[in-house]
């Protein structure tokens, strides 16, 4: 391996990383290293003083490009949008700020503002090198960062339960699911408790999100009784976006993931992944 080829592979995390976060996509982002590989390829060796930097600024700019179309498509998305899920393993090169609230939090940041906080507060980008990828000045990429810091505070979760309780919480939610224990259901929820589901408008899912204790209840045990997992459904606890969960799938193929947000000895948020077409990779 070149040495060139050495550093390339030593940012791959990072740049992957940083490419998911800015398009809720583990397949685009790793379709824009590889763009972002081909460029690399075409510098000539020692051509670039500071390689982080030059392969941040190439990822930074394919992303805020694909956004372009992105939006237009999340214009016209069928039912909530939700990013893909990377469950377990699949994701150790990809670092911290996983969880499905943070990166909806994001999604609700320009391009420009998303893009310059990542860089700085996620990725410790220096605004002169912000500044540069962004081709803004200093002050203004100070400003995009700070607007977005304040929007994303409320995608950081204030609450960081044991283990123990992550355990406990997502073994009873998947019983009560299963079974159509509304008692336990009652038992694990909170009462502002909100349900998210993204189908892709090709898997039977909620349209918007259910908020409230009593409304979750009922579409729960509604989805229980009118569309009951297959028979020889297998379930398993995971972690999905660095977050307790679950992995449902039948004759091996991965059909759906549940991510919880845990707070308060509660479950706060469930985000499930019905979209055929974001699973796809957990069942390469």
């Amino acid at each position: 391996m070149s040495d060139q080829d050495a550093i390339f592979e030593e940012r791959r995390g990072a740049m992957t990383g940083l490419a998911y976060r800015m398009l809720g996509s583990r397949a685009d982002a790793e379709d824009v290293v590889q763009d972002a590989w081909i460029r690399w390829r075409g510098v000539k060796p020692g051509e670039v003083s500071n390689p982080a930097g030059f392969l941040n600024k190439v990822v930074t700019r394919l992303c805020l490009d694909r956004l372009k179309s992105a939006r237009a498509r999340r214009e016209v998305y069928v039912g909530e949008w939700l990013p893909e899920p990377v469950v377990d393993e699949d994701h150790p090169d990809l670092g911290e700020d996983l969880t499905v609230a943070f990166l909806l939090a994001l999604e609700r940041l320009t391009p420009l503002e998303r893009a310059a906080f990542l860089l700085h507060d996620v990725f410790d980008a220096p605004f002169a090198d912000v500044a540069k990828t962004l081709g803004r000045t200093e002050t203004a990429c100070r400003q995009l960062a700070a607007r977005a810091r304040e929007h994303v505070k409320a995608g950081k979760p204030r609450y960081h339960p044991s283990a123990e309780e992550e355990q406990r919480l997502t073994g009873a939610f998947l019983t009560a699911a299963m079974t159509g224990d509304e008692s336990l259901l009652r038992g694990i929820l909170a009462k502002d408790v909100v349900m998210h589901s993204d189908g892709g408008g090709i898997a039977k899912a909620t349209m918007n999100p259910v908020f409230g204790l009593e409304k979750a209840v009922r579409l729960v045990l509604g989805i229980k009784k009118k569309w009951p997992a297959p028979e020889g459904t297998e379930a398993r606890l995971a972690r999905i976006n660095g977050a307790p969960g679950l992995v449902l799938s039948h004759d091996g193929v991965v059909f759906q993931t549940m991510a919880l947000e845990i707070a308060d000895g509660r479950i706060a948020a469930v985000y499930t992944m019905r979209n055929p077409e974001k699973l796809a990779r957990l069942n390469s």
